[in-house]
């Protein structure tokens, strides 16, 4: 046998080299200049211009970047593209591992076929498997109708996976174009949707096929943008101005959220003291009772730098939900909105506190919450509607959590609203009430009209006024229940507290909780009321 000369050597392995640098080139720019044109006239970038954005710098390691669709008919298999349409793969975000998977519109304008969604089942089995956030960046045509029910397959493999992944790693969905049809409902599974304003749509159908059947005229933006699922859906916790900043949320999103369901949230250490005391609080809370005040500023005033990441800011604006940090610690917050419909719970807010709920009990992340909430919703298209099948998830959500649960009840807490906003009696670890609370059956006006009705009706009859003789009774029951104290007395409530000592209670209230354990009875799962 022969010894290869060195220069023979030298020279394969040149040969070889180009032949990789030429095929990556090809798969780097798999799509046409003109597409990308197009890509950028929209407003939006390229697949990988997302991934580079998204990701730190330097840490994107490309996986599949050779495979290629192996269909045939209708002239496929004359265009065989490296990499498929989708760019998947791994890096890191703010030096924390991420897997992610990022669609190209400008190769078959970003359609779903078989290998495309292999690529992204095996990125999303990476991500379950080693325990790290997947992140999937949508823009999308949909199902590539030429490799037929190949890809309607291919849509299910990934919703499976959505469904085997949720509550064990973090999936955030980033719709940056169109996502129809069955492509819906892998986001819809996910725990966080971002869309862009003006150049993201969802919907199951579009606005053609809704002309033909119902007649109804209707744009892509006011059937599926951005804005209408913000606001009127809830299908979107984020809508943005610019991809830039959506990219930019989602990082922030991750600050606050585990690796996976075994971990526990980032700690940033705080420069914010433990121990401060916000005067202000002390008077937020309007003298008159039907007088609204922005929880917002409840929050911002006790939480690390009065800093909070709001979810979901535009829908069931009567609930706010988010993010913010306790000395450090993440926490999940939730509490009910006097500046919007009083801050009643209805079918949208229930919703849309018991997914947060959830979401942050299956990841570890304390639950906060501040409760001024009259009660539900009354009307009949609340009832209609399900007040008490959807009011019973946002129960379900607070009784089945198990994470560290803390309750400031800043004035009312009437009713069943009472029993449902994280009381004692579900499970709350630690809950305080402000001296302004009210933690009561209703507000005394309509106590008073229920239980001295006949002596308000006897007075009238003997020639008293009946205004008068309801003005001292709704006093007198005010003075007597719409208190924090009988509910102290039973130990309902933990402790009543100035409001201005929230902050330095609540911080050593879940440093203790820190350490709970909770286990629950053994089952496969409950059935939450959907």
């Amino acid at each position: 046998m022969g010894r290869i000369r060195p220069r023979e050597e030298r020279t394969l392995s040149e040969d070889k080299r180009a032949r990789l640098e030429r095929l990556h080139h090809e798969a780097v720019h798999a799509g046409s200049q003109a597409a990308v044109d197009r890509q950028h006239a929209r407003g939006k970038k390229t697949a990988r211009e997302r991934i580079d954005l998204l990701l730190d710098p330097g840490s994107f390691e490309e996986l599949d970047v050779f495979t290629r669709h192996r269909a045939h008919g209708f002239g496929l298999e004359d265009t065989r593209p490296w990499g498929d349409g989708v760019v998947t793969g791994h890096g890191t975000i703010d030096g924390r591992h991420v897997c992610v998977f990022s669609q190209d519109f400008t190769v078959f304008g970003g359609s779903l076929g078989e290998v495309f969604a292999e690529k992204i089942c095996k990125v999303m089995d990476l991500a379950e498997r080693m325990g790290c956030p997947v992140i999937g960046i949508n823009d999308s045509g949909g199902a590539r109708i030429q490799e037929g029910v190949v890809s309607l397959g291919g849509y299910a493999d990934i919703f499976y996976r959505n469904v085997r992944a949720s509550g064990v790693v973090p999936q955030i969905s980033v719709i940056m174009g169109p996502c129809a049809g069955g492509a819906v409902y892998s986001p819809a599974i996910t725990d966080f949707i971002f869309m862009v304003k003006e150049t993201s749509h969802m919907f199951i159908t579009g606005p053609e096929v809704i002309k033909t059947v119902t007649g109804e005229d209707v744009t892509f933006e006011e059937l599926g943008g951005a804005v209408a699922h913000a606001t009127k859906s809830g299908v979107a916790h984020f809508a943005t101005e610019s991809e830039d900043e959506c990219i930019g949320m989602v990082r922030e999103l991750l600050s606050f959220i585990p690796q996976n369901n075994l971990e526990s949230p980032p700690y940033e250490a705080p420069d914010d003291t433990p121990d401060r005391q916000d005067p202000a609080l002390a008077t937020i809370v309007p003298e008159q009772p039907t007088k609204p005040y922005d929880m917002r500023t409840v929050v911002r005033a006790i939480v690390d730098d009065e800093y909070f990441f709001e979810v979901a800011p535009m829908y069931a604006q009567n609930l706010i939900v988010g993010f913010a940090r306790l000395n450090g610690h993440s926490v999940g917050i939730v509490g009910n909105q006097p500046q919007a419909l009083a801050g009643v719970l209805d079918i949208d807010a229930s919703i849309k506190g018991a997914r947060f709920v959830r979401f942050c009990d299956a990841f570890n992340i304390p639950l906060l919450v501040f409760e001024d909430v009259p009660g539900f919703l009354p009307g009949t298209d609340q009832e209609h509607g399900g007040i008490i099948l959807h009011g019973a998830k946002l129960l379900y959500a607070f009784a089945e959590a198990t994470v560290p649960k803390l309750t400031i009840i800043t004035r009312k807490a009437y009713g069943g609203a009472y029993d449902v906003m994280n009381s004692k009696h579900i499970g709350a670890d630690f809950n305080a009430a402000w001296p302004t609370a009210e933690i009561a059956v209703m507000g005394a006006e309509g106590a008073v009209n229920i239980i001295f009705r006949k002596e308000i009706a006897a007075a009238e009859a003997a020639g008293e006024d009946p205004a008068v003789k309801r003005a001292e009774l709704i006093a007198d029951y005010t003075e007597r229940f719409s208190n924090p104290y009988l509910a102290a007395e039973r130990g309902y409530v933990d402790d009543v507290i100035n409001p201005e000592e929230t902050r330095p209670w609540l911080i050593k209230a879940l440093e203790l909780s820190l350490s709970k354990r909770q286990p629950g009875p053994k089952r496969k799962h409950g059935n939450i009321p959907l």
